[in-house]
């Protein structure tokens, strides 16, 4: 067969697929009318949108038209289009969710943004990055320092700070999954993240010299931000601290001459250490994200970046069918961080982070219909924020 040949008949079966997909536009078309009738006499009814017996019913008959063959093809259309049907059953029947009008209340509210003075709550002391963090989310803030992170969290849920500030993910080392499991057990919304550059260096007390170095403290992602560093120099014994800051601070105190930290620049004039050793980072661009959290929801007029927690039942498919409904509107997920649920075994929660406007009538119907979407097992809106 010559090469025109060839051409002609591609040419043919597209136009012969042109002609198919224009009737399967007008059946799918026609569905979702029909659906809508089903719709409205389940709400006259009092009928549940659920009919699971149903589906089977319909997935056996189709498995069964469709052959051997095409059977996982035919079942992955047909559950497709139930959870379209079942979607716009739910919006007809149950109308806009609570979810969505405390998402425009809290717009209608908080237009000004977030206040330049707050009482901020974070991990460490002065001189952390989450300290330097806080100062770049807030122009004046009234900054409470905890040992541990859920105490941070504890500080914003209990009323003591309407703000605190939390790492979630590094460039280099990855996911906190420290502060990943705590938002499992905590009620708090994210109003502003922040991507901040992290540049560490070796600091010790005055007058101590490299070679005089045998224990090296830090917190324990930024030991790992340095791996390549401490493997260069194995001799030297690596030590998991609170923070970073207050690894500097407690040096300083203790005048030890066989030590170092690994922290910020501004932690030497801070507290009288020196500079011996510098980029010693395994990434030339080391940046790590925070989130600044608050009791309430708090949504602000520049909020481009949504984020949601939800566990799914498990069974096959399930996450796909969540992570379809992004992609059918065109929704950029940054971020899929899966943590075991406590006390469950095999089950996970997972936080979505995705690139949206609140104000965006599809993402507002997607959060409705997820929100309310009974075959997810847990559903917990995070925020909807700006990150800079």
């Amino acid at each position: 067969m010559g090469e025109c040949d060839r051409e002609g008949n591609l040419k043919k079966a597209r136009v012969e697929i042109d002609r198919i997909d224009e009737e399967l536009v007008k059946l799918f078309l026609k569905r979702l009318e029909v659906s809508r009738d089903v719709a409205l006499a389940k709400r006259a009814t009092g009928g549940s949108i659920l009919d699971p017996a149903r589906e089977r019913e319909i997935l056996t008959r189709v498995s069964e038209a469709a052959g051997p063959e095409n059977e996982n093809a035919a079942r992955l259309f047909f559950s497709t289009l139930f959870s379209i049907s079942k979607a716009r059953q739910r919006s007809i029947i149950k109308g806009t969710s609570p979810l969505v009008e405390e998402i425009e209340a809290s717009q209608r509210k908080h237009v000004a943004g977030l206040p330049s003075r707050a009482f901020v709550a974070c991990c460490g002391t002065e001189g952390s990055y989450a300290q330097q963090a806080v100062s770049r989310l807030v122009k004046v803030p009234t900054i409470v320092y905890f040992n541990e992170f859920e105490r941070v969290f504890e500080a914003v849920e209990k009323g003591l700070c309407p703000y605190g500030v939390l790492p979630i993910e590094n460039s280099a080392a990855g996911s906190v999954t420290a502060v990943y499991d705590l938002m499992q057990k905590h009620s708090f919304h994210i109003v502003k993240a922040l991507r901040l550059k992290v540049d560490h260096v070796l600091l010790a007390n005055p007058g101590v010299k490299f070679g005089d170095v045998k224990e090296v403290m830090s917190h324990r992602h930024a030991l790992a931000q340095c791996n390549n560093f401490l493997k260069a120099n194995s001799s030297i014994k690596a030590t998991p601290m609170s923070n970073t800051a207050t690894a500097a601070k407690e040096l300083a105190a203790s005048g030890r001459r066989d030590a170092a930290v690994i922290a910020s620049r501004s932690c030497a004039e801070l507290y009288g250490l020196e500079v011996i050793a510098e980029k010693i980072q395994d990434a030339a661009y080391n940046y790590t994200r925070f989130i600044c959290i608050s009791k309430d929801l708090e949504v602000y007029p520049d909020a481009n970046k949504i984020s949601i927690m939800l566990s799914l039942p498990h069974r096959p498919g399930a996450l796909q069918a969540i992570i379809s409904k992004f992609a059918a509107i065109d929704v950029n997920l940054t971020k899929l961080e899966s943590r075991p649920v406590p006390g469950m075994d095999f089950e996970f929660s997972f936080i979505f982070d995705f690139e949206a406007s609140p104000s965006d009538p599809s993402v507002r119907s997607l959060l409705s219909e997820i929100s309310q979407d009974p075959e997810i097992d847990h559903f917990g809106f995070l925020g909807a924020y700006r990150e800079k």
